[in-house]
Formats: structure tokens, C-alpha cells, sequence
């Protein structure tokens, strides 16, 4: 069977399975969109190419597969690369097919021309120039296994126009092998019967878990051994959902905005089982007081992120779903032979009387609506069973707090690299993998600006997706900062001169509600999630509510301000 390049392309896209990708059409991709109706992957139409990717992304994230987006060469090219990072820095799964001009132009600084290849090689997982036709089928497969694969990540394939004209037979390959690429998936059985020494011998074991049992779909294991063997859990932000947000042995997230339990019993825990995280700055706080009594178990299937941040004991190198199999394996012959409830009992009463003597709280006011109130309303609303995205700032971090995530790929949001902006167009790529569920961005008025125009995308695909705004007036993350460590110099944070959120959603086609009164916040939501199409809710809350606990920056995380 012979085709064009063009043709070809989506030719691989069928073969991988992919149904849907995000795009913005340009020149150097339009032989590609001429062929896009005659293929079975349907494309949706964004209005900014930072759209796409988020979307992609925000797909990956909800059903665990490759998420795909189409952009053109140039500025379609560059508007995709904080979309792109941001991808990297949480380790999801997204092939980005960019256009190139022809390959007799690269170099000559041709109209829409960049390096794009140059430019993303710092933030992709690997990236190709395909200068061939003949190894575009090749190609496409390896960028696919290469983005699901190991640890997960953006994978990018620039296409020169001409080549997308090129003729050659098709063929795509069943498999792939990659002699530089062979990443360690089964553990070191040495290790994990180390591993399970050592869990019967501490007295005080936490798990410290991460988005990597999340990516790996570990999160079966994780919970059979942390009720089995009677160990608490915490999980940082990215890790959310891979453990019942609901059950009484888990802590929530621990770091800088963590739960006092959890960041307490990192510091008083003789085993700590780091699965699938890689101690970021804002989990540890100050490194040199990091779990300073603790024999440090690092799973990941990473090894560059091992022994990178803190010193570990024992590393062990797999991906985290064989590594916690093994681990149940090991120990459930033996789980009635040992009691782990009375070797463990006495911890959980510890970090449970922490839990209960230190709850997340707030002081709530009967006239002003405090935000916080606004994400637990959510919660018994959907009893947990939507899929949350959010923005960056102080809305993510009450939403990781205030929400409890039963399930895992139920938390979209951008964790290692912090993009605003991001939480709608991911919504919108989780509510086209899901068209039946609830999703809701929950927003800043200053982050839901950033790519606010793909509200047209939601109302033309007919995408549900809720945005709640927690409309405080500021960018509040930093406001915060600048009243803690600043005087309150509030430079540039105010965002009094903000749209009528709810003229735009109307003027879009969308559903709009303002909420002024505490006692509405209900019964408005509950409405706007049942209407079957986009709507944004903005909430006017607290002006200078802070997220707390917070950790001051190179503090330990037991130097906790609390409210």
C-alpha cells in the first residue's frame, strides 16, 4: 500500500489506537489536515496551540494512554512548548506532531521556521526530525513506545513539509526495539526480600508516594499492602487518588502545604517507602532535615532520580506496579504469620491522635465565603466521583487539601512545573475521554485567564466542563508571600480589573453564575453541574485567605506556620 507522508501519519495514529487529537491547522501541516476527514481519529479544533497540548495532556492524565496534539511549524510550534514541559516535568505520555518546512529550507530562516527540535530537547523525553518518508512509520512507533514507556513522557516528531508529500509503501512494525533504550521494569528480588526485612523489623513505616504509582496503575498494590501490613501513607501532590483520600490510614499530601500528620510522621519515621516520587523541594523542605531517623526505601523506574536529592538505603530500580506486586507476593504468605497490626500500632495511634489534634481547618465566617468552603461543597456534592483539574496557585493547593481523591486519574494538575493556565484545557481533553462524568477545573481569576479562549473549543465540541473561580481579586499565591515575607508589599498581585466572568461565558455560548452570598454557594453549583453544557461559577471569596499549613522556604517540615 503506498501513501503519502501525510497519509501515512495517520495511517500510525489508527494503528496506535488513538481516536482523538487536539490541533490548530498552518501551513506546514495543512497536507496533513487535508487528510484528516478521510481518517477514523477524530481531530478537535482548538484556539491556541497551548490548548492542544494541555488537552493532550490533560487526556493522558484521565485514561492513562498516549495523548496526541497536531500543531503547525514556528509560532504553532514555540505557543506548544510550556505545554510540552509541563508534560515532562510530571512524566505524561504525549507524542506532539509538529509541522517543519521543507527540508531544503531548514536552516535558511524560512517563513515559520524554528528549531523546534533544539528548542524542546531540554523537555521532551527524546524528539525527532524525520528526514525520510521511509522512516516516518519507524518513527512514529518508537515515539509511542517511548512516551509510554519507563518513565513517561513528551515525545516530539517535527515533519518537513515535503516529506508529508513523499510517496513510500506503508508498513507499520508490530514491535519495537531500541538497543540504547532498555529501561528495568521487574525489581531485583534481592531487593524487595530486603525491602520486606526491613518492613518487619521498623516499628514506625510510612509510604511517601508519588504520580509514579498513579502512571504505573500501582495503586491496587499500594492500597492491599498499606491496610494489610497497617502502614500509613502520604502522598505528594502528583500522587493523589493512588491511595482512598477517604481511608483512615492515609494522611494526606505531605511538604509544603501538607498535613501536619504527614509531615510529622516523616520526621519521626523509622521506614520511609518512597514509591514513584522523587523528594521534589517542595515535599522535602530543608533536605538536611528530611526524614532524619528513617531508613529510605526509593522505588522508581527512573534510576536518574535516584540518590539525586536525598541519600537513600535501599534503591530499587522498576517500575513501581512489578515492584509493589512483588512486594505483596513476598509478604502474603507470610501475612498471617505476622501481626502487623500490634508491630504497627502504636505509630498509627501517633500519626492518627496528629491527624485528629491537627486537622485541616479554617476559621469559617458565616458572611464571607472562605474558598475552602467552596472545595468541600464540591466534595459532598460529587461524593468524589468527578474528575478535579486545577488551575496553579492557591486554588490547586485547597484543592489537593479539601477534596478527597478516592480514585486515581481523578487529579489533573501541574505539579513539577507550576503552568497557569493549564487546568481548563486539560479538563476539556479529560471530558472528551470521559463525556459522561463530571469534570470541574477548579480555577483562579488570574490562572483561568491564560487560556480562557478555549472556551469556544468546550461550547463547539459540546464539552461539559465546569470552571469554578475562586475569585479572591489577586493573584493569591504570591499576594500570599509578598503579606508573609514581604510587609505586604502587594506589587502587581491585584486583580481588581477583571472581565465579567459571566458576560463571557454567555458571549461564548457558554452558562455563567456568580455566587456574592455563602448561603447560595450550593444550590448554585449543584445547578451548574447539572446543566449539559459549559458553565463557569465565579465565587467571590476571602480576599487574604492564605493556604495553610505552609513551610516556609528552606524551613524543616516540622516548622510548620499553621492557621
Amino acid at each position: 500500500m503506498k501513501l503519502t507522508g501525510a497519509q501515512m501519519l495517520l495511517k500510525c495514529l489508527e494503528e496506535e489506537g488513538v481516536d482523538v487529537m487536539f490541533g490548530f491547522p498552518g501551513g506546514a501541516v495543512i497536507d496533513i489536515y487535508d487528510e484528516i476527514p478521510q481518517s477514523s481519529v477524530e481531530h478537535i479544533l482548538v484556539r491556541h496551540e497551548q490548548g492542544a497540548i494541555h488537552a493532550a495532556d490533560g487526556y493522558a492524565r484521565a485514561t492513562g494512554k498516549v495523548g496526541v496534539c497536531l500543531v503547525t511549524s514556528g509560532p504553532g510550534a514555540t505557543n506548544a512548548v510550556t505545554g510540552i514541559a509541563t508534560a515532562y516535568a510530571d512524566s505524561i505520555p504525549v507524542v506532539i506532531i509538529t509541522g517543519q518546512v521543507p527540508r531544503p529550507l531548514i536552516g535558511n530562516d524560512a517563513f515559520q521556521e524554528v528549531d523546534i527540535v533544539g528548542i524542546t530537547r531540554p523537555c521532551t523525553k527524546h524528539n525527532y526530525l524525520v528526514q525520510d518518508i521511509k522512516d516516518l512509520a519507524e518513527t512514529v512507533k518508537q515515539a509511542f513506545y517511548l512516551a509510554r514507556s519507563g518513565r513517561p513522557g513528551p515525545v516530539l516528531v517535527d515533519l518537513p513539509k515535503d516529506v508529508q508529500n513523499q510517496i513510500a509503501e506503508f508498513h507499520y512494525p508490530k514491535e519495537v526495539e531500541m538497543r540504547s533504550y532498555k529501561p528495568t521494569k521487574k525489581p531485583h528480588i534481592g531487593q524487595i526480600r530486603k525491602v520486606v526485612k526491613l518492613l518487619k523489623k521498623a516499628k514506625r513505616p510510612l509510604f511517601y508516594t508519588g504520580g509514579g504509582v498513579i502512571t504505573s496503575g500501582s495503586h491496587e498494590e499500594l492500597t492491599w499492602l498499606g491496610k494489610k501490613m497497617h502502614i500509613p501513607v502520604t502522598s505528594t501532590l502528583m500522587g493523589l487518588g493512588a491511595f482512598p483520600g477517604d481511608d483512615e490510614m492515609f494522611l494526606g499530601m505531605l511538604g509544603m502545604h501538607g498535613t501536619y500528620a504527614a509531615n510529622m510522621a516523616v520526621n519521626n519515621c523509622d521506614l520511609l517507602l518512597a514509591v514513584g516520587a522523587r523528594f521534589d523541594d517542595r515535599v522535602t523542605g530543608r533536605i538536611d532535615t528530611f526524614a532524619p531517623n528513617a531508613t529510605i526505601v526509593h522505588i522508581d523506574v527512573d534510576p536518574t532520580s535516584i540518590q539525586k536529592n536525598v541519600s537513600v538505603d535501599v534503591p530499587l530500580v522498576a517500575d513501581c506496579k512489578s515492584a509493589l506486586a512483588a512486594l505483596v507476593q513476598e509478604t502474603e504468605a507470610s501475612i498471617d504469620d505476622f501481626d502487623w497490626k500490634e508491630a504497627h500500632g502504636e505509630w498509627v495511634d501517633q500519626v492518627q491522635e496528629w491527624s485528629t489534634t491537627h486537622p485541616l481547618t479554617y476559621t469559617d465566617d458565616s458572611e464571607i465565603i472562605k474558598p475552602q468552603f467552596v472545595v468541600e461543597t464540591i466534595y459532598d456534592i460529587t461524593k468524589g466521583d468527578a474528575i478535579i483539574a486545577t488551575e496553579v496557585g492557591q486554588n490547586q493547593m485547597w484543592a489537593a487539601q479539601f477534596y478527597k481523591y478516592k480514585k486515581p486519574n481523578t487529579l489533573l494538575t501541574s505539579g513539577g512545573l507550576g503552568t497557569m493556565g493549564y487546568g481548563f484545557p486539560a479538563a476539556m481533553g479529560a471530558q472528551r475521554a470521559f463525556p459522561d462524568k463530571l469534570v470541574i477545573d477548579i480555577a483562579g481569576d488570574g490562572s483561568i485567564q491564560m487560556c480562557i479562549q478555549e472556551m469556544m473549543t468546550v461550547v463547539c465540541n459540546k464539552l461539559p466542563v465546569k470552571i469554578v473561580i475562586l475569585n479572591n481579586g489577586y493573584l493569591g499565591m504570591v499576594r500570599q508571600w509578598q503579606e508573609l515575607f514581604y510587609e505586604k508589599n502587594y506589587c502587581e498581585t491585584c486583580m481588581d480589573a477583571q472581565p465579567d466572568f459571566v458576560k463571557l461565558a454567555e458571549a461564548y455560548g457558554a452558562a455563567g453564575y456568580r455566587v456574592t452570598e455563602k448561603k447560595d454557594v450550593e444550590s448554585t453549583l449543584r445547578e451548574a453541574f447539572a446543566i449539559d453544557k459549559p458553565v463557569i461559577v465565579d465565587i467571590r471569596v476571602a480576599k487574604e485567605e492564605n493556604v495553610y499549613p505552609m513551610v516556609p522556604a528552606g524551613a524543616s517540615l516540622t516548622e510548620m506556620l499553621l492557621v
